[in-house]
C-alpha cells in the first residue's frame, strides 16, 4: 500500500523534508509534482503539460472536453455521440439496472441491451449535468460572513450562496447552479450546469463480466473487468443533441501515451491540517470502519437466505465492500508513521514561512491553533451527531423519505417546492423491506451502544422496545413504500404526517433532537472550521502562489498522466491486460467464474485485445466512469478503479505507485461486436 512506499522513500532518502516535498499536498506548488493533481478547468497547467508531454492542448481543447463531460448521480461520464449517448461504468448504472429488475427479469445478473431506441428505459432519479459556466464568486461569499460567528456565520454564508445560485439560474429548470468551495474555503466558484433529468439505460453487461474477480480483485491489478455501461440523455422525449462529444477510438493506447481524465472526484483531504487528520484517524475512521464492517456482515448473511435475497442485496453489498476497502486504505495511510511525519513536516514548513513574515502573520493569525481547538469540540459532538443526524436511519430508504417529508412540513415550504417534492417522492422506487429492517436494526442497536442506554435521545428513540422489535414494527407497519402515499404526504402538515404513518410519526417525534445536534455541529464545528481553513488557504496562496489544485469536491476536474505500469518490492506490473487473460484467470467458482456470454462466445472473441490498462492519472472515488482521453481529444477508456496503492490517495499522491485502472474502448468495442452483439451502438460510435 501507499503507506509502505512512503516509509521506504523516507528510509532511502533519510530526509523527511524530501518526502514531504514529494508527497504531502499543499507543501509546494503542485505543478512541480509530475502527474499529480485534480485541476479545475479554469486553472489547468496547460504549459506544464505541453512542456512535459509534447502535447498541444489549448483553451479550446479544454472547453470541448468540459462540454463533453457529464456528471451523473455519484459518478462521472461523457457524451460519446451527437445524440446524447453517454459512456460511464457498469457500477454507475447497476443501481438503475437493479431498480428496473424484479424476480422475473434480472438486468443485473443477465445484463441489459436495448436493441432499439424504444427499448431504452428511464432510470428513476438519474440526472445528467454538463458544466457550462464557471464564475469566481469568492469575494461575495467571504464578505457575507465577515464579523460573524457560529450559527450567524453559517446563516449569512448560506443566504449569500443561495442568492448567487438563484440569480444565476433565475428559476430555469433546465439549469442547476451550485457554489463550490475550493481550497477549503480559500476560493468559491459558481458552477452552472445544463441539466437533463430524463436519462435512460442503453446497455449494461452481466454483473459477472463487469465485476469479474469480485471483492478480491477490487482495487487490484491485473484486472479483467468490462466495467462499462451506456446511458442516453433525453429531452422532450427525444434524444438530446450533443454536438460536443468525444470521438470514439476503438484502438488501445500504447505504453507511455499521454492520458487525460475528466471527471468529478468526490472528496480528498490533502489540505487538512494535522489536528484534523489526527481526529479523522483516531475517531471518525475507526467508528466508520467498525459500523461498515458489521452492516456488511449482516447483509452478507441475508444474501445467503435465497436467490431473491441475493439479487436485491447485490448492489448494496458491492457498495459496502468498496467503501470498506477505501476506509481501510485511508486508515492505513493515517497510521503510517512516515506518511504522518511527512505531513507534519510540510505543515511545519508552511507555518514557519508565515511566522517569518510579520505582515502575513498579522493577516493570517494562527488558524492551525484554532482548528486544533475545534477538534476538541468535534470529538465530544461527533458520536451523537453521527448517530442522530448524519447517519440516522442507517441507510434506510424509507427513513430517508420520512425525514425529507417531515422536514419539508416543518419548513412550511412554498407551493412550488411542495409540488417538486411531490413529484420526486411520487416516483416508483422498489423497496426491499427485509434490508430496510436490517439497516434500521443496525442503526438503532449501534446508537444505543455508542450513546449508551441512559442517553435521553436513546430513551426517546427506543421507548420500551428493543432495537430489533422497534425496527420490525416500524418497517412492518409503514406504508411509505406506496408511492401514492408519499406523493400525498408531500402536501400534508406535520400533524397530518404524524397521523398518517407510524414511521412518519417516529421520525417527527425524534427529529427535533436530530436537528438540534446538527445545528450545534454546524455552529461549533463547521463555522469555525470554515473561518480558520480560509486563512490556511490564504497562507498557502501567499507562500506558494496560486499554481495549486484544490481538494476534490465532486466538481469537474482534469488530471493528466501517461499509460504506465509500476514496480513494487521487486515485482513489475505491466500496464495492460488482454481479454485472453480473463479465460486464463477463470476458475469456474465465484467470483472468478466466467460471465455466461463470455463463455458462450469464447471462440469468437479476439483474445489479444487490450482489456484493462493503468495510467498515472490522479483520481479518487467519484471519478468512476470518467473518460480517459488521448491528446487528440478521443476517448480511449473509462476509469473504474485505482490500484491498491491509491487507497491513501485521499491524503497524498505517490507518482511511483498510484495508478488509475480503466477499461479500454478497444475491449468495449470487442464486447459489442462478439459478446453482446449490438450493431446499432457500434454504428452510432462510428465503428465499422
Amino acid at each position: 500500500m501507499i503507506l509502505r512506499s512512503l516509509r521506504a522513500a523516507a528510509a532511502a532518502t533519510a530526509s523527511l523534508a524530501a518526502v514531504a516535498g514529494a508527497l504531502a499536498l499543499g507543501a509546494v506548488p503542485s505543478a512541480a509534482l509530475a502527474d499529480e493533481g485534480m485541476w479545475t478547468f479554469d486553472n489547468f497547467p496547460i504549459e506544464t503539460v505541453n512542456r512535459a508531454y509534447g502535447t498541444r492542448i489549448d483553451q479550446a481543447w479544454l472547453d470541448r472536453l468540459r462540454l463533453a463531460s457529464v456528471r451523473i448521480q455519484g459518478c462521472s461520464a461523457s457524451f460519446v455521440s451527437d445524440e446524447g449517448l453517454i459512456l460511464t461504468n457498469w457500477h454507475c448504472v447497476v443501481g438503475c439496472a437493479q431498480e428496473l429488475s424484479d424476480a422475473r427479469k434480472d438486468y443485473v445478473k443477465n445484463g441489459f441491451t436495448a436493441a432499439t431506441r424504444e427499448e431504452e428505459i428511464r432510470c428513476p432519479g438519474q440526472t445528467a449535468e454538463v458544466l457550462t459556466e464557471i464564475t469566481d464568486v469568492t469575494a461575495r461569499v467571504q464578505a457575507a460572513g465577515q464579523g460573524l460567528e457560529g450559527a450567524a456565520f453559517n446563516a449569512a454564508r448560506q443566504a449569500e450562496t443561495s442568492l448567487i445560485q438563484n440569480e444565476a439560474c433565475a428559476g430555469d429548470p433546465e439549469f442547476t447552479c451550485q457554489v463550490i468551495s475550493l481550497y477549503r474555503g480559500g476560493q468559491y466558484s459558481l458552477h452552472k450546469f445544463r441539466k437533463y433529468d430524463d436519462v435512460r439505460l442503453v446497455f449494461a453487461p452481466e454483473n459477472q463480466a463487469a465485476f469479474f474477480g469480485g471483492d478480491p480483485d477490487n482495487f487490484n491489478f491485473p484486472r479483467y473487468a468490462l466495467d462499462a455501461g451506456f446511458l442516453r440523455a433525453y429531452e422532450n422525449s427525444r434524444p438530446v443533441e450533443s454536438p460536443n462529444f468525444l470521438k470514439w477510438n476503438p484502438e488501445a493506447p500504447a505504453e507511455g501515451d499521454v492520458t487525460f481524465v475528466s471527471g468529478n472526484p468526490g472528496s480528498t483531504s490533502r489540505l487538512l491540517t494535522m489536528s484534523q487528520l489526527e481526529r479523522l484517524r483516531d475517531q471518525q475512521l475507526p467508528v466508520t470502519l467498525i459500523q461498515t464492517s458489521e452492516l456488511r456482515g449482516r447483509l452478507l448473511e441475508y444474501s445467503l437466505t435465497g436467490e431473491e435475497a441475493k439479487r436485491v442485496s447485490f448492489d448494496p453489498i458491492f457498495g459496502l465492500e468498496n467503501s470498506f476497502k477505501v476506509y481501510y486504505g485511508q486508515q492505513g495511510a493515517l497510521t503510517d508513521p512516515a506518511f504522518m511525519a511527512a505531513k507534519r513536516e510540510a505543515e511545519a514548513e508552511l507555518r514557519a514561512r508565515v511566522a517569518a513574515d510579520p505582515a502575513l502573520k498579522q493577516q493570517i493569525g494562527d488558524p492551525w491553533a484554532e482548528l486544533e481547538a475545534v477538534q476538541g469540540v468535534a470529538r465530544d459532538l461527533y458520536l451523537p451527531y453521527r448517530q442522530l443526524e448524519q447517519a440516522a436511519g442507517g441507510g434506510s430508504q424509507l427513513y430517508r423519505m420520512a425525514r425529507t417529508l417531515v422536514r419539508a412540513a416543518r419548513a412550511d415550504q412554498p407551493a412550488e417546492r411542495r409540488a417538486r417534492l411531490a413529484e420526486t417522492m411520487g416516483e416508483e422506487t422498489p423497496i426491499a423491506t427485509d434490508m430496510e429492517e436490517i439497516r434500521m436494526r443496525h442503526w438503532l442497536s449501534k446508537t444505543r451502544e455508542y450513546l449508551t442506554v441512559d442517553n435521553p435521545q436513546v430513551k426517546a428513540l427506543l421507548g420500551r422496545e428493543s432495537p430489533e422489535a422497534l425496527a420490525g414494527r416500524l418497517i412492518g407497519e409503514t406504508r411509505l413504500a406506496d408511492a401514492d402515499l408519499r406523493r400525498r404526504a408531500a402536501s400534508m402538515t406535520l400533524d397530518e404526517l404524524k397521523a398518517a404513518d407510524p414511521l412518519l410519526a417516529f421520525v417527527a417525534a425524534n427529529d427535533e433532537a436530530a436537528r438540534a445536534i446538527g445545528a450545534r455541529w454546524d455552529a461549533e464545528v463547521n463555522a469555525p472550521t470554515a473561518r480558520a481553513a480560509e486563512r490556511v488557504a490564504q497562507a498557502r496562496f501567499a507562500v506558494y502562489g496560486t499554481d495549486q489544485y484544490p481538494d476534490a469536491t465532486f466538481s469537474l476536474r482534469l488530471s493528466y498522466g501517461q499509460v504506465k505500469g509500476w514496480t513494487y518490492r521487486g515485482v513489475t506490473v505491466p500496464p495492460f491486460t488482454q481479454i485472453g487473460g480473463l479465460y486464463e484467470r477463470a476458475t469456474g467458482s465465484e467470483p472468478f467464474n466466467l460471465a455466461q456470454a463470455f463463455a458462450d462466445h469464447e471462440a469468437r472473441v479476439d483474445k489479444s485485445v487490450v482489456y484493462n490498462f493503468v495510467s498515472t492519472n490522479d483520481v479518487i472515488g467519484g471519478n468512476s466512469g470518467s473518460p480517459v482521453v488521448n491528446a487528440g481529444g478521443e476517448v480511449i477508456g473509462a476509469v473504474f478503479d485505482g490500484n491498491i496503492h491509491s487507497l491513501g490517495g485521499s491524503f497524498g499522491y505517490d507518482g511511483e505507485l498510484n495508478r488509475t485502472v480503466s477499461v479500454s474502448t478497444a475491449a468495449i468495442t470487442e464486447a459489442l461486436r462478439t459478446v453482446y452483439p449490438n450493431p446499432r451502438l457500434l454504428e452510432e460510435l462510428g465503428v465499422e
